[in-house]
């Protein structure tokens, strides 16, 4: 979860730098349509072709940064995929040697394996949606045609709609089960 907010930051970080980038980039071709109209001046004009194309070139670089950012939130989304896997492998496994009831006594300090394979898989899916709702931000963001969007997308990543108060409270319960969590 650490791991997640420090990249959700630093992404939201880069995103406001596109939004930024387009947004001074929008506001130099109004200028530079403006400008044409009033007097045509070659040197002018050569000047702020330079200053696009070196826009383009800062652009791109934000927009791979993103991507870093998305590709390293990929990972950790993977890792809990993974996990699923093996807490159903246990659950499977307890099913299997104990019946459906499973095991007496918790594997953890309350919680029986079913509880913690159910929490899991509701993380799972939370982390899972809100990926797929920033690769859909990184592919929509340099490319969006008004500012309102652009703000639209850069408060969807900062306030993550897909991870609500519960999920924060699953995973606290989560924790304190295991005793990764002091009580």
């Amino acid at each position: 979860m650490m791991r997640w907010g420090k990249l959700n930051e630093d992404g939201f970080n880069v995103a406001g730098n596109i939004v930024n980038m387009r947004l001074t980039r929008s506001q130099s071709d109004q200028l530079l349509l403006v400008d044409k109209s009033s007097s045509p001046s070659s040197s002018s004009s050569a000047d702020m072709k330079l200053q696009q194309t070196s826009g383009a070139a800062e652009l791109q670089d934000e927009c791979c940064k993103l991507q870093d950012v998305i590709d390293k939130m990929v990972v950790v989304v993977t890792k809990m995929e993974r996990l699923m896997t093996s807490q159903r492998g246990v659950q499977d496994l307890e099913e299997f040697q104990f019946g459906r009831e499973g095991r007496k006594f918790p594997l953890f300090h309350g919680w029986n394996t079913k509880h913690f394979e159910e929490s899991s898989r509701v993380l799972l899916q939370s982390f899972s949606q809100e990926l797929k709702l920033k690769q859909s931000i990184l592919q929509e963001l340099a490319h969006t045609p008004t500012s309102d969007l652009c703000m639209v997308y850069l408060s969807c990543w900062l306030h993550q709609p897909f991870t609500h108060p519960h999920v924060r409270l699953i995973l606290e319960a989560l924790l304190l089960e295991t005793g990764h969590r002091a009580l």
